[in-house]
């Protein structure tokens, strides 16, 4: 648990001081965000606001899980895992497809990064090389970071893929979160106060699980999860990693994320659900990236079938700025109902707990 503690510190204080020396760089160099056109008016304002923030979460995250462990060392504390390494791993690749985005955007002066087929190549790659490793580095129990089974709060017995649909099932995790992470970061840290929501709760998820894992207290309910203290080191750091940038990224924004560090939370959300046994969990946990991203996928379908809009505009965060709706108001109750759904995930996850212990 101390390591928990020293990650949190050591990912927040990095966060929230390499942040103002990005937008200091970023200001200077000239690499400011390029606004879309057909967005909400009030939007235009932004342009030129630093971006490439997610640089200073990434940093912390990886400051905050090394820092813990070699505090660890002097303790006799946990090494790092298999499981953090890939989880954290699998968010830095994505972090880089998001990264170069970011970059030709700047360079090109537009609103339009890597082309489509580019980033789901990286995208795709990152997922591949995840899904092949979480499936091999078995531990002393025989226990490897991945699972060829479905899952909701732990692996379902009677559910279970072969090799290559389980790699399709990560492909489609890691697209499906990376990209819906991406689009909810369109207000100033709607992203990333929701995420440190959705972090918190799967720091006291994968802590409940070491605590009841069948490794060392094996029983009725016991959880058969690889390296759960070493993912709640993740959990912490990352949380930690965005409130530090929330200082800064709060309204009104002084630097964005962009796609570095949307796309990396993202991955860091399909990298845990896969690794803790919780992919379906994490659909409730991560409500709002689910919402986000659905109002999207609506909006099209009733566009193409009806040539009506669904919505004002979507992701549909932005439908409410267009109904009047403060950008601060908007934030905030999105930020109740990351903080909802996140307690509705661990209520859920508990809850199956008591029933499984009777």
């Amino acid at each position: 648990m101390r390591q928990i503690l020293f990650a949190a510190f050591i990912a927040l204080a990095v966060s929230i001081t390499l942040t103002p020396l990005l937008i200091k760089l970023f200001t200077r160099q000239g690499f400011g965000q390029e606004i879309r056109v057909d967005g909400p008016e009030s939007h235009q304002a932004k342009r030129g606001t630093p971006t490439m923030g997610g640089i200073a979460i990434l940093v912390g995250m990886w400051a905050g899980y090394l820092g813990a462990h070699a505090v660890g060392l002097r303790y006799d504390g946990n090494r790092p895992s298999a499981s953090g390494l890939l989880v954290l791993g699998l968010a830095s690749a994505l972090g880089v497809v998001g990264f170069l985005d970011d970059f030709i955007k700047l360079r090109k002066q537009r609103n339009l990064g890597l082309s489509a087929t580019g980033k789901l190549i990286g995208q795709f790659g990152a997922a591949i090389i995840f899904g092949i490793l979480a499936l091999r580095f078995p531990g002393q129990t025989g226990l490897t970071p991945g699972s060829k089974h479905l899952s909701i709060v732990r692996d379902i017995a009677t559910v279970s893929f072969g090799v290559i649909v389980f790699l399709l099932v990560v492909c489609f995790l890691v697209l499906a979160w990376s990209n819906a992470v991406n689009i909810t970061d369109g207000l100033d840290g709607l992203a990333a106060g929701s995420m440190g929501m959705a972090l918190g709760a799967y720091m006291i998820i994968t802590c409940w699980q070491y605590t009841n894992s069948c490794a060392s207290r094996p029983g009725v309910g016991c959880y058969n999860v690889r390296d759960p203290l070493d993912l709640a080191v993740v959990c912490a750091a990352g949380a930690a990693a965005c409130v530090g940038f929330l200082w800064w990224n709060a309204a009104p924004a002084r630097i964005f994320m962009g796609d570095t560090g949307s796309l990396a939370l993202g991955g860091l959300l399909a990298g845990l659900s896969v690794t803790t046994r919780t992919v379906l969990l994490m659909v409730v946990v991560g409500a709002v990236f689910v919402a986000e991203i659905t109002s999207v996928l609506l909006q099209i379908i009733v566009f193409r079938t009806t040539r009506n809009r669904l919505f004002k505009m979507a992701p549909f965060h932005h439908h409410f700025e267009l109904s009047k709706w403060a950008e601060t108001t908007v934030i905030i109750r999105f930020w109740l109902l990351a903080g909802v759904a996140a307690a509705a995930g661990l209520m859920l996850f508990y809850s199956e707990y008591l029933a499984a212990i009777g």
